[in-house]
């Protein structure tokens, strides 16, 4: 085994105060720090990055991969890194965009107007920005590397990676707006880059952090804005028809109104059908999208005696309590759950009388959640079959929204139709918007129509399910925007390599850990998108599977460090029977289980293979002649891996399994003779 490798450093490296190892983890803690901040902010500013929801998680990992692969091939320090980080502070701020909706295959849900540029344009500045930004903190990282023993330098990467998620769940915890964001980074950044020569330091280092600084916090005072674990909260007070009303924006997408509930029934008769087309006065009901309470005002209205309201986001609850005119959350009858809705109905708990969706939206679900396109675990049939049986007898379930396409209300009927075992009512308010309201009672007795759904129209997809919870999306097909994006995205990698790594042979020898990198990022999605399913699609859940993965990976680093652990052959198999074990335990078992039992279940189900591909590549990587080069490869491997994830749209998470499966068997046919023998 190769523990020691040539140790290119620079002048700037000799002369730095901080030792290797501490450095390395700071290096480590601040590139995933910084990938996470772009992610959020970016995000929050440029509304078309809610539909590519790991448009520059790819360009990061771009930019990682090639601050590793310029070890050695540059003696300067990364200077450039905050520079670019300053311009596209710049670049944002100077250009927000909101959009309305995308017209090849992709419904962009909930903006009414367009502003900014236009994906095209802003996208790839975006992504080239965000992969220049993280290749300077990746190429501080790398150059500990060759300094240490290379399982060695893997522990403190990991130690690293963990530290800097920790501190950003913290900040997301306490809703520190962007500008604390750019304090770290601006710290980070002083630290870590070497002050030779002090005029050079000075300009490109301190003056842009700076400036970042100085832009966020400017925002931060000036829009106006709460900063929740998801998004961007605006609100504005209004009055209309004499009314007030505060209009919520996300992510400067209008998103709802604090509206009292007599004028909301008085302008959309939306609102009242639900009561309306249930069989009797609910007494007990459950609002999952609860929101800033206007939905809560109108069951109390109605005459609930108990309101369970469900909410994802805790400031849009806070914000509902300080703002609604009628002070819903203020009534006794009312108890509030900050979670998941379909995580809230999984857990099991009370019945109702009836269970209204509000307005509930995949993309206030999903967005910066690191997930993929517009997927929603609530509207899939299991959703619904997990709905019904909260009902009492006689109870009823409804869902209403604007639903912009005749196809998605026939969609989302079928699979009310299917999940409850006869028609519901299907109440089209207005086709401008296909503004709509869908109800079932628990037997076709316990609700009353004014009309029999004729039923759904010739071509209407079938119900989203749980592996496949692309409820948006009309056709099991990878749209056309997505795949020009991807090639694209390709594209501008292959020739980034190129001009910075040069000449691609030099990682030839390192395929394998390629493969490893594009299978690990598909197991990784599966994992995440899995445990969104069985826990709720919370930042929580999120932050608790992010950190379990790179657990999962340091404990697999360790033990191949400490311990004498099979040889490669074994654990590839290891691997591959630990995905068939993944395949084979389905979603429904899992979800039958009581809570503790389900996440040890789950826990063992998702880590057995994240661990044993890590074994694989911690022997792997141990014995690699240049470990900057072959760390490289492997986060390449991983943002491809990123582009393949959207292969679930067509054959479904569950099939991710079978492609990374396929991708591990390729990566040990291309093992070295050596490293399969030894």
């Amino acid at each position: 085994m190769t523990l020691q490798a040539r140790t290119p450093v620079d002048d700037g490296e000799k002369a730095h105060w901080l030792a290797v190892r501490p450095r390395l983890v700071l290096a480590s803690a601040f590139m995933l720090f910084l990938e996470l901040a772009l992610i959020r902010w970016t995000g929050s500013n440029i509304v078309h990055l809610s539909y590519f929801t790991n448009f520059v998680l790819l360009g990061s990992f771009l930019g990682i991969g090639l601050g590793f692969l310029r070890v050695g091939r540059s003696r300067r320090q990364p200077y450039y890194s905050p520079v670019v980080l300053a311009a596209l502070a710049i670049v944002v701020l100077a250009f927000p965009v909101t959009v309305d909706r995308d017209t090849e295959g992709v419904l962009y849900w909930t903006s009414l107007s367009t502003t900014g540029p236009p994906a095209w344009l802003i996208l790839p500045v975006i992504f080239c920005a965000a992969a220049l930004v993280l290749m300077g903190p990746a190429e501080l990282v790398g150059r500990c590397f060759p300094e240490l023993p290379r399982l060695e330098a893997y522990r403190y990467d990991l130690i690293g990676s963990l530290t800097g998620i920790a501190a950003f769940t913290a900040l997301s915890f306490l809703s520190a707006p962007p500008v604390f964001w750019a304090l770290i980074a601006a710290i980070c950044y002083g630290v870590l880059l070497v002050p030779r020569p002090r005029s050079l330091y000075l300009g490109l280092v301190t003056v842009p952090s700076l400036a970042v600084v100085g832009l966020l916090l400017t925002e931060t005072l000036t829009a106006g804005a709460v900063w929740s674990p998801y998004y961007k909260v605006t609100a504005k007070p209004l009055t209309v028809l004499g009314v007030p009303v505060t209009d919520i924006a996300v992510n400067g997408i209008p998103h709802q109104q604090a509206v009292p509930a007599a004028a909301r029934l008085q302008w959309e008769a939306q609102y009242g059908l639900p009561y309306e087309r249930a069989s009797k006065p609910p007494q007990d009901v459950l609002i999952v999208g609860a929101g800033s309470g206007t939905d809560v005002a109108i069951a109390l209205s109605k005459g609930a005696r108990r309101v369970d309201a469900v909410e994802i986001d805790p400031k849009l609850r806070e914000l509902g309590g300080s703002v609604h005119p009628d002070r819903p959350y203020d009534d006794p009858r009312v108890t509030t759950h900050i979670t998941d809705g379909r995580a809230f109905l999984e857990r099991g708990g009370g019945s109702y009388d009836l269970i209204l969706f509000a307005l509930p939206d995949s993309l206030t679900l999903v967005s910066g959640a690191s997930s993929l396109r517009l997927e929603s675990y609530l509207f899939t049939e299991e959703a619904m079959r997990a709905a019904r049986a909260h009902l009492k007898p006689g109870g009823t379930f409804s869902m209403y929204n604007y639903y912009r396409e005749s196809w998605l209300v026939d969609r989302l009927a079928v699979t009310m139709q299917r999940a409850f075992g006869h028609k519901p009512c299907v109440d089209v308010v207005s086709t401008a918007g296909q503004q709509a309201v869908i109800t079932a009672g628990l037997t076709a007795a316990d609700q009353r129509c004014a009309a029999e759904w004729p039923g759904a129209a010739a071509g209407t997809p079938p119900p989203a399910d749980d592996d496949r919870p692309f409820l948006y999306l009309h056709d099991a097909t990878i749209p056309p925007l997505y795949l020009v994006t991807l090639g694209l995205i390709l594209a501008v990698s292959l020739l980034a390599v190129r001009v910075v790594a040069g000449p691609y042979r030099r990682m030839r020898p390192y395929s394998d850990l390629f493969l490893l990198g594009v299978a690990f990022m598909l197991l990784e999605t599966k994992s995440v998108t899995g445990f969104a399913l069985l826990f709720g699609t919370t930042w929580v859940v999120n932050a608790v599977v992010f950190a379990g993965v790179l657990v999962a990976v340091l404990a697999a680093v360790e033990i191949t460090r400490r311990f004498r652990t099979p040889p490669l052959p074994v654990m590839y198999a290891v691997l591959l029977a630990g995905l068939a074990l993944a395949w084979f335990v389905p979603n429904a078992w899992l979800l039958s289980l009581p809570v503790p039992l389900r996440a040890l279940a789950a826990v063992t189900v998702a880590f057995l293979p994240i661990f044993a591909a890590n074994v694989v590549f911690a022997k792997r990587f141990a014995e690699t002649a240049d470990a900057t080069t072959s760390f490289g490869a492997n986060l390449l491997g991983a943002m491809v891996g990123g582009c393949l994830e959207y292969a679930a749209l067509v054959i479904g998470y569950k099939g991710l399994l079978v492609v990374a499966a396929l991708l591990y068997v390729g990566a040990f046919a291309l093992l070295p003779r050596r490293s399969a023998a030894a």
